[in-house]
C-alpha cells in the first residue's frame, strides 16, 4: 500500500512519456518490452508483479528463457494455480488483473488502486497457515533462482 501512495503522490504529477529499457526482467511491463512511450503505468504494473509475489511466494511470469518471459509478459499470460491461491480472495485477484492490465491505458492507476476495497477494508487477513505456504513458495523459488546463478557463472 505505501508503494501504491508513494506512486500516487510523488509520480502522481509526472505526464510525460519515458523512453528507455531499465529493470529487472520479471517486473518489466508490457509497453517497456515493445519500446513504447511509457509513464506512470509501469509503476502499476511492477506493483502487480511485487502483490502476486507477496500473495503466494512466486512470480506470475517466470521463464528460464528470457525471450519467453518477454512473451509471457506481453500477452499478460499468467494464471492462478492451485493449491496456492485457493485461499486468495477474488477482491485480490482482480486486484492484481487490473494492475497486470496489457494495454497501460486500460491499466488501474495508483489513485483507483488504493480505493480498492480489498485495500481500504482489510477486515480479514491471511491465515498463519496460508502465510507460512507463501514464504516456503518464495523460499524455493530463491533456491531455484540462486542455483540457476551458480550455474551459469560456472560455465
Amino acid at each position: 500500500m505505501a508503494l501504491l501512495q508513494y506512486i500516487a503522490i510523488e509520480v502522481g504529477q509526472d505526464t510525460e512519456a519515458w523512453f528507455g529499457f531499465a529493470g529487472t526482467p520479471g517486473y518489466l511491463s508490457p509497453e517497456v518490452l515493445k519500446k513504447d512511450p511509457y509513464g506512470k503505468p509501469v509503476d502499476i504494473w511492477a506493483c502487480g508483479v511485487i502483490l502476486y509475489i507477496l500473495l503466494v511466494g512466486y512470480p506470475p511470469f517466470w521463464d528460464e528463457d528470457q525471450h519467453r518471459l518477454y512473451a509471457q509478459i506481453k500477452a499478460g499470460a499468467y494464471d492462478y494455480p492451485s493449491p496456492e491461491w485457493d485461499t486468495v480472495t477474488p477482491e485480490a485477484k482482480s486486484l492484481i488483473d487490473s494492475m497486470l492490465t496489457v494495454n497501460p491505458k486500460k491499466r488501474i492507476t495508483a489513485d483507483q488502486a488504493l480505493k480498492v476495497p480489498w485495500i481500504c477494508n482489510r477486515e480479514r487477513v491471511a491465515s498463519v497457515m496460508h502465510r507460512q505456504d507463501t514464504v516456503d513458495c518464495l523460499k524455493k523459488f530463491n533456491a531455484r533462482r540462486k542455483l540457476k546463478v551458480l550455474l551459469s557463472k560456472s560455465q
